[in-house]
C-alpha cells in the first residue's frame, strides 16, 4: 500500500483488507467514471479495495404496455435494455455475479447499500445473504412526492427499500452514530427516511428537455448515506453510476469514488456534473468525532477551572430537582451525595442517568445543559 493510502487508512481508523491500491498498472480508477460493463470492470478492482459501495442496480420492473396518466399524456417509465431480462433466473445469475464481485473488492471492515423496489429488492436480499454479507438495516425510503397509481388498482407506491449490510457477522463496520442524530435534530436516526425524488432543478435534462435519466436519485440520500457509514478520504464504489449522484455528494462530503457506467451518455453526464461540484476544503466541517473517542472531562474540572462555582444550583429539566456542587466535584440534592450521574438517577428513582444531559445550569439566556460547558473546556484543552 502505498503511504498516501497507508496514511488515509489510519486518518479513518480502518484498514484493507488488502495491501492494494483501487489502481491497475499506472491507472488509478479513483475520482475517476470507468466506462465499461460493470462485471468486466469490478473484476479489475484489487480484493479490499474500496471502504463501501453503493449499488442501484437494474430493477428488472417487467413493464407491459405503456402507462398514460387521465389527461392521455404518457408516462415516461423504465424502459431502457438495461433493465430487461429474460426472466427470474436470468436476473438472479446477474445479481449473483456483480454482488460476489462487490463483495471481494468491499475491505473487511466496509459496508454495502443496495436499493431497490418490490420488483427485485427481495431476490436482491436473499443473494447478499447466500453471499455472506450481514443485513445491518433495511431501510424504507419514503417518498414525499411519489408518482401516482394512475389505474387505481394497486395502492400507490411511494417507497423503496435499501438495504445496509456489512461484509460478514463478524466484521468491524462504521457506522456515524452521532452525525445521524446531529442530522436528525439530536434524535436517533430512525430506519424511515422521508425525502423527496428528483424534481426541479435537481433533475438532470437532455439536450430535448427530458429527463436524462429514469431513476437518478437525490443528492440528499446519498449525503445520508454516505455520512452514515464513511469518513473522509474512504473510497466509495459505485457500479451503476448513471449521471453520478454517489459521485457528486462523495465530491462535496470529501471521500473518493469510483464510478461504473457503460452508457456512454449517462458517463459523460456524470463526469460534467462532479467537476462542477466544489468539496468543501475544511475537514473539521466533515467530520463528527465519536463521542466515545473525545477527550475525557471529568465534571470536577469544570469546578476548579472556574467554570463552575461550589455551592452553584444545578436544575433538572423544568427544574423540577435542584442540587448544589461541591467543592470536589460531587453533588449534593436533599437526599443524596454523589456523582452528577449518580444523583441524577437518585432523584428520579432512575437505574441510571446521564448527568452531562439531565443537568443544568442557569445563565443569563436562560437553562443551559452543563455538557455545553463540557464541550467548551474540552475546546481549550485541544
Amino acid at each position: 500500500m502505498a503511504a498516501q493510502t497507508k496514511r488515509a487508512a489510519r486518518q479513518s481508523g480502518r484498514g484493507t483488507e488488502s495491501d492494494t491500491e483501487p489502481n491497475i498498472g499506472d491507472v488509478d480508477f479513483r475520482n475517476a467514471v470507468i466506462r465499461g460493463n460493470c462485471l468486466d470492470e469490478l473484476a479489475r478492482l484489487p480484493d479490499g479495495s474500496v471502504d463501501a459501495v453503493f449499488a442501484d442496480p437494474p430493477y428488472n420492473l417487467q413493464l407491459s404496455g405503456e402507462l398514460y396518466r387521465p389527461n392521455q399524456t404518457r408516462v415516461a417509465g423504465v424502459e431502457d435494455e438495461w433493465d430487461q431480462f429474460g426472466d427470474f433466473a436470468a436476473y438472479d445469475s446477474f445479481t449473483l455475479a456483480w454482488l460476489g464481485e462487490c463483495h471481494r473488492v468491499l475491505s473487511a471492515t466496509g459496508t454495502l447499500w443496495v436499493i431497490g423496489s418490490y420488483h427485485n429488492i427481495f431476490r436482491v436480499g436473499t443473494i447478499l445473504q447466500d453471499l455472506g454479507f450481514w443485513v445491518l438495516n433495511d431501510i424504507v425510503w419514503r417518498k414525499t412526492n411519489p408518482m401516482p397509481n394512475f389505474r387505481g388498482k394497486r395502492f400507490t407506491n411511494a417507497h423503496e427499500t435499501l438495504i445496509w449490510c456489512s461484509k460478514s457477522k463478524s466484521s468491524r463496520y462504521l457506522f456515524n452514530y452521532e452525525a445521524m442524530k446531529n442530522l436528525n435534530e439530536d434524535l436517533q436516526m430512525r430506519s424511515d427516511w422521508l425525502l423527496p425524488i428528483c424534481t426541479g432543478s435537481e433533475r438532470i435534462k437532455n439536450d430535448a428537455g427530458k429527463k436524462a435519466h429514469p431513476t437518478q436519485k437525490p443528492e440528499a440520500l446519498l449525503h445520508r448515506v454516505i455520512l452514515a457509514s464513511t469518513k473522509p478520504g474512504d473510497v466509495i464504489l459505485d457500479p451503476f453510476f448513471g449521471t453520478g449522484t454517489t459521485g457528486a455528494a462523495a465530491k462535496l462530503l470529501g471521500r473518493q469514488y469510483i464510478g461504473i457506467e457503460q452508457d456512454e451518455t449517462y458517463a459523460d453526464i456524470a463526469e460534467k456534473r462532479i467537476s462542477n461540484v466544489r468539496a468543501i476544503e475544511d475537514i473539521s466541517l466533515l467530520e463528527t468525532p465519536a463521542k466515545r473517542t473525545e477527550k475525557r472531562i471529568p465534571f470536577g474540572w469544570l469546578v476548579e477551572r472556574g467554570h463552575l462555582r461550589p455551592g452553584e444550583m444545578l436544575f433538572g429539566p423544568r427544574k423540577r430537582y435542584t442540587a448544589k456542587i461541591r467543592a470536589d466535584g460531587s453533588i449534593v440534592s436533599a437526599e443524596d451525595r454523589g456523582s452528577i450521574h449518580k444523583v441524577g438517577a437518585a432523584v428520579q428513582g432512575a437505574p441510571a442517568c446521564n448527568g452531562w444531559t439531565f443537568w443544568h445550569v442557569e445563565t443569563d439566556g436562560g437553562l443551559i445543559p452543563i455538557d455545553v460547558l463540557r464541550q467548551k473546556l474540552r475546546a481549550e484543552l485541544n
